[in-house]
């Protein structure tokens, strides 16, 4: 009887484990006997943090990141075939969402192995949740180009087809890059255009809002080094 590969997601912020991980996951990390993640003293500390009462030093743990080829990911797969549950876990909320997780997954499915998903925090989902944009058509950018008229000549493209496709257009960037991307966003779109900003989603700080851009000119926001998501809405 093969094994099977658990997604297992983690919390997207610190000291938040009681409040938005299900009793499903400690019981089934219990299960696995391996786990692929993308730096193992952080998934260290987060089993840990779950006070599982299992021996960490015991657990064996794989690196699985965007340096992983479509060779490693056969070979980190294969423990399954001989009948051993793995647990995928990315660094911040589902495994398998923007995230190297995706290529682990396709490879066991490819084998044929089964793929158990387990209920956890989504950035990306909660955003869209609480934005009020249209949750029938969106699509995930992932980061923005980093130099200055290539991001906006993205902004305005996401924005044109947001309003044509009546699509919402998510997005984030690196912490400390955060305040630059709304300024830009802030000189570059239509001022009709609705913009919902959740920072620290699920944290102590979290902060969701959305309203137009014209309405942002007036607000200051403290976005600086906060994990935050972006959504566009120009419909």
């Amino acid at each position: 009887m093969s094994g099977k590969v658990f997604l297992i997601p983690i919390v997207i912020s610190e000291d938040t484990q009681q409040d938005v991980l299900p009793s499903q996951i400690a019981a089934t990390i219990k299960e696995c006997d391996f786990f692929l993640v993308e730096n193992i003293r952080t998934a260290r500390r987060f089993i840990s943090s779950l006070k599982l009462g299992i021996e960490i030093e015991a657990l064996q743990f794989e690196i699985l990141d965007k340096k992983t080829t479509h060779e490693d990911c056969f070979d980190l797969v294969q423990p399954t075939l001989e009948g051993k549950n793995i647990g995928i876990m990315s660094e911040s909320g589902c495994p398998g969402i923007a995230d190297p997780g995706a290529k682990l997954v396709h490879m066991a499915h490819q084998l044929g192995v089964q793929v158990t998903p387990l209920v956890g925090p989504s950035s990306i989902l909660m955003a869209l949740m609480a934005s009020g944009f249209n949750g029938q058509s969106f699509t995930f950018h992932g980061y923005l180009p980093i130099d200055k008229r290539e991001r906006s000549n993205t902004l305005k493209k996401l924005e044109k087809e947001s309003n044509e496709l009546d699509r919402t257009q998510i997005f984030m960037d690196t912490p400390y890059r955060n305040e630059q991307l709304l300024n830009d966003m802030i000189k570059t779109l239509r001022p009709d255009t609705w913009l919902c900003i959740a920072k620290d989603i699920t944290g102590k700080s979290e902060f969701i809002k959305a309203q137009p851009i014209n309405k942002w000119k007036k607000q200051k926001v403290n976005l600086h080094k906060v994990p935050t998501m972006f959504l566009i809405y120009a419909k």
